[in-house]
């Protein structure tokens, strides 16, 4: 065949074609804020040809990187529609929204070009599930009609194995069904041969599936970028068996738990105060505790006061509700910017358990001692002992072994607190020994459990030393305490001396008269 005529046969055909466009809008990143709060709310705004969908009520309140998880579906005539606007704009109470910025998509030179970009090859061949394949061809029937435009020889199939020219390519033969079972299969093969087609044909690659990022842009700002949408598209000639449905990608929704976190016991806590009259060390020791960005949770066992040791005593539960999204191992937090807000935003935040010890004061602010940030995803098994309980259980270059605590969902043990010097190096402030349970809304539902020592599944009162009061509410006892266990043996001393005076003054008071009445016989 004449090269020049066999060019002209491969030109795309002027007949207008009916065809299916599904776009599939995942997320935008790092948008230009649109508010005076240095925020944006921001929505999407889809147009193709006739055809255009303002998605106002599903905006994304307060947020630069939104995640959309939308799909949008047309029927559009190609070359007529061929050009495809995806708007994100900035939803406002009051007044026109704002656009943020848009980005343009040629369909028309996507569906005829030779490196067939309409609908991705997937990685793998699936007849069912979440990667079920998309296109209405099989690989079989796409691999047979490119090497029949191309003029190669083949597709030529024995098991596993297919050959184009002098090329083969190897895959398995197997496909599992939605039954179970596994069946033999030619497509597996072939879609091996399509990711791979490059190599028959220098510079003729077949687009694979990918999400695409590109970059928005404002008609009045031109040349800045106002932030990037994260895409893709896919096209079905109208023609051709049905593509079947979307493919869902509707954000996930966070898992509801509640953690539980038993403070039990303190050791070697800093001492931060002196008695003024004995000069003796002490601590009035309480832990606080809180999830990443819940500060407004803030929980705190009660006090233990006068500790000589660092030992504290408490049996004190905290409980924390939260959301927390698996895929991207954070805590999902929804709740108003301001009180002046329209509605809720969300924001996403490391899965990180915090925990302090402190001095209470009773006529001034309480002083910091330590604290403890446990990350929930990777974090240290807790020291079976106070011993064995140091500061190595905290550090990070993978000497220390790590583990998911939403896999094993209950520890105990003993965390190290630290406090970082001068020269901002940490050093050790105490010791906690706590129990952690994780459960699920509907195990804490089966399972209720009160905070602090409440009902139900009420924690006993520690038995704290006869030493743990306030001086200012209980005096007499501070007296007692401060006399008799600082000065014991002085009293003691006193006592005996004062003793033996008063007995030697009596005797001595008794002796004139006793030796008269000897004398005269009386």
């Amino acid at each position: 065949m004449d090269p020049i005529v066999g060019t002209f046969l491969k030109l795309p055909s002027n007949e207008p074609v009916n065809v299916l466009v599904r776009v599939y809008v995942i997320k935008a990143v790092n948008l230009h804020p649109s508010d005076v709060n240095g925020k944006a709310d921001p929505y999407l705004v889809v147009t193709l040809g006739k055809h255009k969908v303002r998605d106002r009520d599903n905006y994304v309140s307060k947020q630069l990187n939104p995640v959309f998880g939308r799909c949008f579906e047309f029927e559009a005539i190609i070359p007529m529609d061929s050009v495809l606007t995806v708007g994100v704009y900035d939803w406002d109470l009051v007044g026109s929204d704002d656009l943020i910025g848009e980005s343009k998509v040629d369909l028309e030179n996507r569906f005829y070009s030779k490196h067939r970009p309409t609908c991705g090859l997937q990685e793998s061949y699936a007849t069912f599930g979440f990667n079920k394949w998309r296109d209405p061809m099989r690989p079989t029937q796409v691999l047979a009609k490119i090497c029949k435009d191309e003029g190669l020889d083949g597709p030529h199939y024995s098991t596993g194995r297919v050959r184009i020219d002098n090329k083969v390519f190897g895959a398995t033969s197997q496909v599992l069904e939605e039954s179970g079972h596994f069946k033999q299969s030619d497509e597996p093969v072939a879609l091996k041969a399509l990711r791979g087609f490059h190599t028959l044909k220098r510079g003729f690659n077949l687009v694979p599936e990918h999400v695409e990022t590109r970059s928005l842009y404002n008609p009045e700002k031109p040349g800045v970028e106002q932030g990037k949408i994260e895409m893709w598209v896919d096209m079905f000639p109208m023609d051709m068996p049905s593509p079947g449905a979307p493919v869902d990608i509707t954000p996930r929704k966070p898992t509801t738990y509640e953690l539980r976190v038993v403070i039990w016991n303190t050791e070697d806590v800093l001492l931060e105060e002196s008695n003024i009259l004995t000069g003796e060390k002490c601590s009035d020791i309480f832990v606080k505790g809180w999830l990443e960005g819940m500060k407004e949770d803030k929980q705190q066992t009660d006090v233990h006061y006068r500790s000589l040791t660092g030992e504290g005593n408490f049996n004190w539960r905290f409980i924390f509700p939260f959301q927390y999204q698996k895929a991207e191992e954070r805590i999902v937090i929804t709740r108003k910017a301001s009180f002046f807000s329209w509605d809720e935003s969300e924001e996403k935040v490391p899965a990180r358990l915090h925990l302090q010890v402190w001095d209470a004061d009773a006529f001034s602010a309480d002083d910091f001692i330590g604290d403890l940030t446990l990350d929930l995803t990777r974090m240290p098994r807790g020291a079976k002992s106070a011993k064995t309980c140091t500061l190595d259980l905290l550090k990070q270059d993978g000497s220390v072994p790590q583990i998911s605590f939403f896999k094993i969902k209950h520890i105990k043990g003993f965390w190290p607190f630290t406090v970082n010097t001068d020269e901002e190096v940490p050093e050790l402030a105490g010791k906690v020994e706590a129990e952690m349970e994780l459960l699920t809304q509907e195990e804490a539902e089966k399972k209720p459990a009160g905070r602090a020592r409440e009902d139900p599944q009420a924690l006993e009162k520690p038995n704290r030393p006869d030493s743990t009061f306030t001086w200012f509410m209980n005096p007499f006892k501070s007296l007692k305490y401060l006399l008799w266990n600082n000065y014991k043996m002085c009293l003691i001393k006193f006592l005996v001396i004062g003793l033996l005076v008063a007995l030697m003054g009596l005797f001595f008071y008794s002796m004139p008269g006793y030796t008269v009445k000897k004398i005269f016989g009386a």
